[in-house]
């Protein structure tokens, strides 16, 4: 069974423009699709509606199944947290615990040890007691995919994880995101701007466009929609 099913969606605001139509994707473990396309065409509404923030216009999203919207792993953009947000690593880590608490809202064993496990594959250990506001972009990202996948089952979705970090943490991110999918057998949506990554980490790309596309990102390269959007590069 898939992990996340997009059946006929169209996306946008009642009343407002519609931003995609009739979009269908399926998401399976192992894999990672990369969402692209040029600015209003749906990325974030698509972000929202996965998370149950807000409804298609028509269509129906499902998760596999024993996935709730709480089991979903997000990942925000990197410039959406406040530099002075006042909380320790450990914290900011065990918050992604909450989701599944329900109207329990202290961590049991089990979460702890999540916790601690994260913090470790992270290599984030060391750094559990430091304010959040003190580490670096590349550190914070880090810190938030930590976070996420406490929250998830095996389904993580990523907004513009590298937006405002150097190329080095870049792929030092992306290494993380390869393995995560490669060995753990995660399922990863990443929307994203950087091209190069895309093409570095993806399985499957979706370009959001009037005539949007989906399928492998070998097969992307030489669609129109990836000829274009690439230059006719083909990598």
């Amino acid at each position: 069974m898939h992990l996340l099913e997009c059946d006929s969606v169209s996306l946008g605001y009642p009343g407002g423009r519609l931003l995609t139509s009739a979009l269908s994707f399926t998401l399976d473990a192992g894999q990672c699709i990369c969402v692209v396309g040029e600015n209003g065409t749906g990325k974030s509404t698509l972000v929202k509606t996965i998370l149950h923030l807000q409804a298609p216009l028509e269509g129906v999203i499902r998760l596999g199944e024993g996935i709730r919207a709480q089991d979903i792993g997000y990942l925000p953009q990197a410039t959406s947290i406040p530099d002075d947000f006042p909380a320790t690593v450990q914290e900011v880590v065990q918050s992604g615990c909450l989701g599944r608490r329900g109207w329990h809202p202290f961590i049991g064993r089990t979460e702890k040890e999540q916790v601690h496990r994260q913090l470790s594959c992270l290599k984030l250990t060391e750094l559990r007691k430091c304010s959040f506001r003190e580490l670096s972009g590349g550190q914070r990202q880090r810190v938030l995919l930590a976070r996420a996948l406490c929250a998830a089952k095996n389904l993580l979705l990523l907004d513009e994880p590298v937006a405002g970090l150097d190329p080095a943490i870049q792929a030092e991110f992306y290494q993380l995101l390869r393995h995560l999918y490669e060995d753990d057998g995660m399922g990863i949506i990443m929307v994203s701007h950087d091209l190069h990554g895309v093409m570095e980490l993806a399985t499957h790309v979706l370009h959001l466009s009037t005539n949007y596309f989906f399928g492998t990102k070998q097969d992307y390269l030489s669609s129109p929609q990836g000829l274009s959007f690439t230059g006719g590069s083909r990598q």
